[in-house]
């Protein structure tokens, strides 16, 4: 029980200090910003599949009702980071970003026979952009320049339960504390006047989030099994206010006008539905696919227009996420390390959620590949070193066109701490 309550007190202190990632995307000032997956290592190998993936030995957040599955003897502590290299390229212009960061911090033991616990922290979403622009206007005598910058994101701290009430039947949830901020801000000067003018956009959220999961393992003889997921978070208001500042400053004589608008319980999180498929090949061979899709369609989102500042219809739109991963290992029955290394690949399909001056966002293309390398110590070789690499394109017609190459590693401890020692 110490060394469970001492990983406790050290997933609240990592979410502090590490959880979020990071990003450099001009996408990111849309919404909550550029929103993160869920996965852990095992997962972004697989490019993030794994509603409908389950073991002992693995903590999967993407569906809750896996926890069920956590082995009798072990605690499992899962701690990732990572590291992007972006390429940028808007009509021919190239310029390179980097970012990088804590992602995740999990843990997982059984309660109870066919009940699994877990708890840990993971990001929700990215805020982190600054760029310039300049126009010159059609009298060829004034150039209006404007400076875009962002940071922030929203993070999860959560604790979640699996329990599987009868063969082939699991049921799961997390209930998560989902926190964070974002500061946005715009600010446009003229060549020509002497005013310059500045758009603050703020908020501050502190709430919740639940999502629930559901698995189905329909065994085929005693090496093969078919695994059924699906998950559902329900949407719901944040209790948090978006504010906009707007600030006039006068260069020449150093004063400054503002004006401040706030929309209350002005953001909220969508409704979200995925569901799962995945074979399985005794340890050896698994693949899956999912498909999920988050509501943000029939959500209002604050917009600042002619003086106004109010919530508006038709910014945001539905998401939708299609991923498919495959996992292999050589000869799980070996004595050899080498022969239990597992191989994974996986590509996806994610649209976007936002509009950008009424045209649709960027749809992403992705493919990943990754490694999980087992570590041998005195009592077993089951902790895991995870390492994958992902590439993403992300483009739309006459928008930013963004290629990431991005590096995950994960650490996988998977130590018998409740196993009983006999002294004879």
């Amino acid at each position: 029980m110490n060394k469970i309550l001492a990983c406790l007190i050290l997933s609240a202190m990592t979410s502090t200090a590490f959880a979020q990632s990071g990003t450099n995307s001009p996408y990111s000032q849309y919404g909550l910003g550029d929103l993160t997956d869920q996965s852990t290592g095992f997962n972004k190998g697989m490019n993030g599949v794994g509603i409908a993936m389950r073991r002992g030995y693995e903590v999967n957040p993407l569906n809750p009702a896996s926890y069920s599955a956590a082995d009798s003897l072990s605690m499992v502590f899962d701690a990732g980071l990572s590291g992007q290299i972006t390429n940028f390229n808007e009509n021919g212009v190239k310029l390179n970003g980097k970012s990088g960061g804590f992602d995740y911090v999990v843990g997982m033991f059984r309660a109870f026979r066919n009940v699994g616990i877990t708890f840990g922290v993971l990001p929700y979403s990215n805020v982190g952009y600054k760029y310039s622009t300049s126009v010159v206007l059609p009298d060829a005598a004034t150039a209006v320049a404007s400076t875009y910058q962002g940071t922030g994101g929203l993070h999860q701290l959560f604790l979640g339960a699996g329990v599987r009430p009868f063969k082939p039947l699991s049921l799961g949830f997390n209930i998560a504390y989902l926190w964070g901020d974002y500061d946005r801000e715009v600010t446009t000067s003229s060549s020509s006047a002497i005013n310059s003018l500045s758009k603050q956009y703020s908020a501050s959220v502190s709430n919740y989030k639940l999502d629930l999961g559901l698995q189905w393992e329909q065994r085929i003889g005693k090496s093969d099994a078919i695994i059924l997921g699906a998950t559902f978070s329900p949407g719901h208001k944040l209790k948090a206010d978006p504010t906009c500042r707007i600030i006039s400053t006068n260069s020449t004589i150093s004063k400054s006008d503002s004006t401040t608008f706030t929309i209350s319980n002005g953001l909220e999180l969508p409704t979200s539905y995925g569901v799962g498929l995945s074979y399985n090949h005794l340890q050896k061979f698994r693949v899956g696919a999912d498909f999920q899709m988050q509501k943000w369609g029939s959500i209002s989102y604050p917009d600042y227009n002619e003086g106004s500042y109010a919530l508006k219809d038709g910014l945001l739109k539905d998401r939708y996420q299609m991923n498919v991963g495959a996992e292999w290992m050589p000869n799980p029955l070996s004595r050899k390390l080498v022969n239990h290394v597992r191989y994974r690949i996986g590509a996806g399909y994610t649209t976007p959620y936002y509009y950008i001056n009424g045209q649709e966002g960027p749809k992403e293309l992705s493919v990943s590949l990754g490694f999980g390398i087992p570590i041998a110590n005195v009592y077993n070789n089951r902790s895991v070193l995870n390492v994958s690499a992902q590439w993403a394109h992300r483009s739309a017609d006459n928008l930013i066109t963004e290629n990431t190459f991005r590096i995950n590693i994960g650490l996988t401890f998977n130590e018998r701490w409740f196993a009983k020692w006999k002294v004879e």
